[in-house]
């Protein structure tokens, strides 16, 4: 009933919320990808995406399709494996960013190593900045990261607003510097908010660094300070920083895919796991 090519541009635009980008990703052009959602909608006989010139957003029909088209592409590629015999083996080192400790990467992960168990999965899990850098050393395979969002490096996996972020009773004083919670260099996100405050003027001062992701929760839930972070992946129990605290705009970052310099063996288990990264993209953000 429905044909996986239109649901595969589905997905593409649901992570993207942009036909443009879509299109991009695939390969193909806009006109073909807006071809592909008007079908899928006369198919669905519901309106997927509610989009005007300026902006594109998915309709309550759309959120529901959005688990349709994630299982009825892992069954087809499933099938696809199955009775062309294609089986990936080898040794596949794929690395992932801090930002994806607390989501439902293991879930996607769980299913790629169920789907492909001959293949030799290891996971680095380090800051984004350190990732591309060992990306470049030929020392991973696949990465999933951060990137500033002018960087044209890897495939968009969806686009996101950095915003302040601490705790429900944090009150900041305008006449102290600004107390940051960060990575260590050379985070992104840390780059980013030293920036903005600069930009600004605004005095500021490290409360807590620490290279994990649970470190840094567990400082701004004690409430010590502020700390910049993905709007879609807040953690439990913090929350944004009102607009009337005064801090200056964070600008936007993009969550990417990106493959190693070389192509290598484990290239074809890379392009699988990016396949199921890019299909499952919504699930990687907080419920």
């Amino acid at each position: 009933m429905y044909d996986p090519s239109q649901l595969r541009t589905f997905l593409a635009v649901a992570q993207t919320l942009s036909f443009t980008q879509a299109a991009r990703r695939l390969g193909l052009r806009q006109s073909t990808v807006s071809q592909h959602v008007r079908r899928l909608e006369d198919a669905a006989g519901r309106q997927l995406f509610s989009r005007d010139t300026h902006s594109v957003e998915l309709t309550e029909d759309g959120e529901a399709m959005l688990g349709f088209a994630r299982r009825i592409l892992e069954v087809h590629e499933q099938a696809a494996a199955f009775f062309t015999g294609t089986r990936l083996r080898g040794r596949l080192r794929f690395g992932a960013s801090e930002d994806f400790v607390l989501t439902r990467l293991p879930e996607i992960l769980e299913g790629f190593r169920h789907d492909h168990p001959e293949v030799d999965l290891e996971l680095t899990v380090e800051l984004s900045g350190t990732l591309h850098e060992q990306l470049a050393a030929g020392k991973l395979d696949l990465v999933l990261a951060k990137r500033r969002a002018e960087d044209p490096l890897g495939e968009l996996v969806w686009h996101d607003d950095l915003v302040w972020i601490g705790a429900e009773r944090l009150r900041l004083d305008p006449a102290r510097p600004v107390p940051l919670i960060v990575y260590p260099p050379p985070g992104i996100t840390r780059a980013l908010a030293l920036e903005a405050l600069e930009r600004e003027g605004r005095d500021w001062r490290i409360v807590c660094t620490s290279g994990s992701l649970n470190g840094l929760i567990a400082a701004a839930r004690a409430g010590l300070g502020v700390m910049a972070h993905s709007r879609g992946l807040i953690p439990p129990g913090l929350f944004r920083v009102p607009d009337r605290a005064g801090l200056p705009e964070l600008g936007k970052v993009d969550f990417v895919l990106v493959h190693g310099p070389r192509r290598t063996p484990a290239q074809t288990a890379a392009d699988a796991l990016a396949a199921a990264i890019l299909t499952s993209g919504a699930r990687l953000r907080r419920p």
